[in-house]
């Protein structure tokens, strides 16, 4: 592929229109299942977010606490995002694929809302290091993440071949 605009692959986002408040339209398959469409988007900066987002019944164990299992669907989300904060979303010409994540729970997230802030912490060659935390309506810390991410072009092929 060269690199004329017409020759590169072209992915639709539906998701990249967004109403004002909103960090992510409706569209998006992991951010239509948490709702993400929903979250209000307190502050974006470039390499920083911070978002009130809620906590749909579908997310939650029996206890009513956000399951474990989902929350790095949250982190993953919020991380990719973190990374192209402040930029203008028509101006995102890679793809962006989690290479690792670690996270620590120290607090349930009950909701019905918590606070998620997430922030660029290191960015070299195509490698991105993203922090992400959880806030609950106390302004306790309840999750803590570490997130590497890779910048990849839209027209790598994918898997071995």
């Amino acid at each position: 592929m060269g690199n004329n605009p017409a020759d590169r692959p072209f992915f639709p986002r539906p998701w990249l229109q967004r109403e004002p408040g909103q960090l992510i339209g409706r569209g998006h398959p992991a951010g239509d299942f948490l709702e993400a469409y929903r979250w209000r988007l307190l502050d974006e900066q470039p390499g920083l977010l911070r978002v009130r987002a809620h906590l749909p019944d579908h997310v939650k164990n029996p206890r009513g606490q956000l399951f474990g299992g989902f929350t790095p669907t949250y982190v993953d989300l919020v991380a990719l995002l973190t990374v192209r904060a402040g930029q203008p979303r028509e101006g995102w010409k890679t793809w962006l694929a989690t290479t690792s994540m670690r996270l620590d729970y120290f607090e349930p997230i009950v909701g019905p809302e918590f606070v998620i802030e997430s922030k660029l912490v290191k960015a070299r060659g195509r490698t991105r290091a993203v922090e992400t935390r959880f806030y609950d309506p106390e302004d306790t810390l309840a999750v803590f993440a570490f997130t590497l991410i890779r910048e990849m072009p839209l027209d790598r092929v994918l898997g071995d071949g």
